[in-house]
């Protein structure tokens, strides 16, 4: 993640690298549309290992995708947009933008 952009594009960044590192791998890996905080917080610190990265350089990303409307949070569990369901159960790969515009109302 680079320092150098502007507010705007790194925070995007960040969404794409939150979502393409940890959000769609761990749904993929528990085969269920939603997760826990917990699971959500083993994972990234797995990731923040694997790249070398801070948990702070990260640490806005899950809120940033719910504001978004790609995740939905309910009491305690964390839930992916009902239209990314069927890719979850096709174990397709689905990266931030074609998440963005599935989630998009139309």
């Amino acid at each position: 993640m680079l320092s150098e952009k502007g507010k705007y594009a790194s925070a995007t960044e960040n969404r794409r690298f939150v979502w393409k590192e940890i959000i769609w791998p761990l749904i993929i890996e528990t085969s269920s549309i939603s997760f826990s905080l917990a699971q959500y917080q083993k994972k990234r610190d797995e990731i923040c290992v694997k790249y070398g990265i801070s948990i702070n350089a990260l640490s806005r990303g899950l809120a940033s995708l719910i504001q978004r409307g790609l995740l939905y949070k309910e009491k305690d569990l964390y839930f992916i947009h009902y239209r990314l369901v069927a890719y979850m159960r096709l174990n397709a790969e689905v990266d931030y933008g074609t998440a963005l515009h599935e989630t998009k109302i139309k």
